[in-house]
C-alpha cells in the first residue's frame, strides 16, 4: 500500500503538469480544480475534498519531502499493522487533520497535500512503541521513538516558521494517527497487552473530537458555487454589453445614412439597447454574493453601471421623442460616463468593459438637424 500511494501521489502530480499546473509552487488555480481543501468549496457541497486533498501537491520540492517521509515511515507501519488496518489510518487520519484544518483556516488558505496522513503515521507509530516498549530492544525503542518525535518537532517548528505549511493539518493527523493507531492496534505477541479497553476510548475519544470539530466549523465567508456563477455571468454580461455598445454606436451614426426619423431612432435605441441593458440588470440583480466573494466588488459596480446605461438610453430615446436637445445632451454625457466610474469601483471587470462604450450623437437625423446634441 505505501508503493501504492506512492504512485498514486506522483501520478496526480504528473497530470497536474500536464493540465496547468507549476512545477514550482505556483498558482493554487489548478489544485483547487483538481479538488484541494477550502472552506467556500468544501462547505459548498464538495465534502469530497477532505480526502482528494491528500494525494495534491503544490510543487516538485511539496512532492518530494512529503514522498521521502511517506517512504521512510509507511512501509514500517504497514508492516507492523498490516495493509487494510493501514490504509484505514492513513485515509481516516489524513480526513480528520484536513477537517482540522477547515476548522482553523478553511476560509484563508487552498490546502492540500499527504503530509497530514504522513503525520498519522508517526502518531501510530508513538503509540505502538509505547504499548510494546517492552518488547523492543531498548535502543531500537530509543531510536525509532527519538527519531519519530524528533520528525515531528521539527516538522511542526518549520510550520510555525515558513509561510504556507498547514500546521493544522499536521496536529490533526498526529493526533487522529494517535487514536486510530490505538483503534486498530492488534497484538503483536502472545505479551503484547491486549488493546480492547484502549481501543474503546480511543474510539469515543475519536468520534467526541471529530463530531466537535464539525459541529464548530466557522461558516464560509462565501460560496464557490456562487462565486463561480457570479464570474460566468459578469463574462457574458461583459461579452453582451460589447455587442450593445457597437449597436448604439452604429444606430447613432447611421441615423443620417437611413434617413431615420426621431421618433424611428428612439424606438430603436430602445430596442436595441435600453431593453438589452434592462434585462442585463435583473439578470446581474438575480445573483446572491456574499461581500466577502471576490467578484462582489465586480458584481456590484456592473449592476450600477447597467442601471446607468438603462437610464441614460431611455433617456436619451425620450430627448429624441420630445426634441429636447438638453435632455439629449444630459442622456450622451451620462452614457459617457458610466464605464470611468466602472473602473473606479471594480478594476478587473470595468476594464474589460470600458472598451467601445462611448456612443456619440450624430451629426444629422433623417434630414433633420438636432440643435444642440452634435458631436
Amino acid at each position: 500500500m505505501t508503493v501504492t500511494l506512492l504512485a498514486i501521489n506522483i501520478l496526480v502530480f504528473l497530470a497536474m503538469l500536464l493540465n496547468g499546473g507549476s512545477l514550482w509552487h505556483g498558482s493554487t488555480a489548478v489544485p483547487l480544480q483538481w479538488g484541494a481543501n477550502f472552506g467556500p468549496a468544501t462547505q459548498d457541497g464538495q465534502w469530497w475534498r477532505l480526502g482528494s486533498a491528500l494525494f495534491l501537491h503544490f510543487g516538485i520540492v511539496h512532492l518530494a519531502l512529503n514522498m521521502w517521509a511517506l517512504w521512510d515511515v509507511g512501509r514500517l507501519i504497514e508492516q507492523l499493522f498490516g495493509r487494510g488496518r493501514f490504509i484505514t489510518l492513513y485515509l481516516g487520519s489524513g480526513i480528520i487533520g484536513n477537517l482540522l484544518s477547515l476548522a482553523i483556516q478553511g476560509n484563508q488558505a487552498v490546502s492540500g497535500g499527504a503530509s497530514g496522513a504522513i503525520f498519522s503515521l508517526y502518531g501510530a507509530l508513538l503509540v505502538f512503541l509505547l504499548r510494546e516498549r517492552r518488547q523492543v530492544d531498548p535502543s531500537e525503542f530509543r531510536w525509532l521513538f527519538g527519531a519519530a518525535s524528533a520528525f515531528i518537532v521539527l516538522a511542526l517548528v518549520m510550520g510555525l516558521l515558513v509561510p504556507g505549511i498547514d500546521n493544522a493539518a499536521h496536529l490533526g493527523g498526529l493526533v487522529a494517527g494517535a487514536l486510530w493507531g490505538l483503534m486498530l492496534a492488534r497484538r503483536w505477541t502472545h505479551r503484547s497487552p491486549h488493546p480492547r479497553a484502549t481501543r474503546a476510548i480511543a474510539a469515543a475519544v475519536l468520534v467526541a473530537a471529530t463530531t466537535a470539530l464539525v459541529v464548530n466549523i466557522p461558516a464560509p465567508s462565501y460560496r464557490l458555487g456562487e462565486e463561480l456563477r457570479a464570474r460566468q455571468a459578469i463574462s457574458q454580461f461583459l461579452q453582451q454589453d460589447q455587442r450593445i455598445s457597437q449597436q448604439w454606436e452604429s444606430i447613432l451614426g447611421q441615423g443620417q445614412k437611413d434617413r431615420l426619423s426621431f421618433d424611428q431612432l428612439a424606438g430603436r435605441i430602445d430596442d436595441k439597447v435600453t431593453t438589452p441593458y434592462q434585462q442585463s440588470f435583473e439578470q446581474l440583480s438575480e445573483l446572491h454574493l456574499d461581500a466577502a466573494a471576490p467578484s462582489a466588488p465586480a458584481l456590484e459596480a456592473l449592476r450600477a453601471y447597467a442601471a446607468r446605461r438603462t437610464d441614460a438610453s431611455q433617456a436619451m430615446a425620450e430627448g429624441l421623442r420630445d426634441r429636447d436637445a438638453e435632455k439629449f445632451r444630459k442622456a450622451l454625457e451620462s452614457a459617457r460616463q458610466a464605464p470611468v466610474m466602472m473602473r473606479g469601483g471594480a478594476s478587473g471587470a470595468a476594464e474589460a468593459a470600458s472598451g467601445p462604450a462611448r456612443p456619440e450623437a450624430p451629426a444629422t437625423l433623417g434630414g433633420e438637424r438636432p440643435a444642440a446634441p452634435g458631436r
